[in-house]
């Protein structure tokens, strides 16, 4: 049986070590700041911004909120955007997409100084990443190297194969799992991927972010793999108290005999992404104060 990555017990463990940090910050007269603009109803987003502005009043951080209504101009969400990066208060700009149509979500994205861009997407910062000295990572795959460095999952020479290629997981995590210091040889698979359950049986680590529920079977992967799961996919489920289950883009029931380990769903990847949106606007308070250099 492998051994299971809990993220949910190892995001606990960052969280008090960023709480730390803003402490310490505070005691230089620096109030860590993160505005979070929500556009629209989706009820998936409310609920994941619901739980950002949680984690900042329980980690001490300040979180100021715009919701704006659905039918929000361009000229005024990227206006909001002109505020939000000359407002000194504020160190992390968080903008929650998807963005409801008409809306352009890379202007957005390109509109956000990148010193303020907490969720790692901006060109300058994904350029910085690919060249091997990042600033901002996306959280998701930041929060996955967090989860394989400490449960002491070897990376140097290993066989990652990545399934997904989103700018939000797929490209930067094989970026990450390339760099120096990690190591790792990386294949990046996508939906013309040939000879997929071939690349899957002689991966050593598999990052999983298809969006495809319970994809990856036992049969795929080899003895003694290291999993972890990205996906999260809402299933119908009459028999469940909430009426639906929450599914990863692997077997986990199948899978967990054959890994050495493995994250679940919900409880994995999940918690660590907002974990690691704190840490990036930590880094960002500290960058925009001189108090780390880049």
């Amino acid at each position: 049986m492998a051994h299971l990555i809990s993220g949910k017990e190892i995001s606990l463990h960052i969280k008090e070590e960023i709480k730390q940090e803003i402490q310490e910050l505070h005691k230089r007269g620096i109030q860590t700041g993160l505005a979070v603009v929500l556009v629209g109803n989706d009820p998936a987003s409310e609920v994941y911004v619901r739980n950002k502005r949680r984690t900042c009043e329980n980690l001490g951080m300040k979180s100021i909120s715009h919701d704006l209504p659905a039918d929000t101009s361009q000229a005024d969400l990227e206006k909001l955007i002109d505020d939000l990066n000359q407002d000194q208060s504020i160190h992390g700009i968080l903008c929650q997409f998807p963005l409801p149509k008409p809306l352009n979500e890379t202007r957005i994205i390109q509109r956000i100084d990148p010193k303020k861009d907490v969720d790692g997407l901006h060109p300058y910062n994904v350029g910085l990443l690919s060249t091997g000295a990042p600033q901002f990572v996306p959280c998701t795959p930041l929060g996955c190297m967090e989860l394989l460095k400490r449960s002491d999952c070897e990376t140097k020479g290993k066989h990652a194969v990545v399934l997904g290629r989103s700018n939000l997981v797929g490209r930067p995590m094989a970026a990450l799992l390339s760099q120096k210091g990690t190591d790792a040889t990386v294949t990046l698979c996508h939906s013309r991927t040939q000879n997929l359950s071939e690349l899957l049986q002689r991966a050593d680590i598999i990052i999983a972010a298809l969006g495809k529920p319970e994809f990856i079977t036992a049969p795929m992967v080899k003895e003694g793999v290291v999993v972890i799961d990205v996906g999260i996919n809402r299933m119908d489920d009459e028999t469940h108290p909430k009426g639906y289950r929450l599914l990863g883009d692997v077997c986990f029931e199948e899978v967990e005999k054959k890994a050495d380990f493995i994250t679940p769903v919900p409880g994995g990847v999940g918690p660590m992404t907002i974990a690691m949106l704190m840490q990036n606007t930590v880094l960002a308070a500290k960058l925009q104060h001189g108090l780390v250099k880049h």
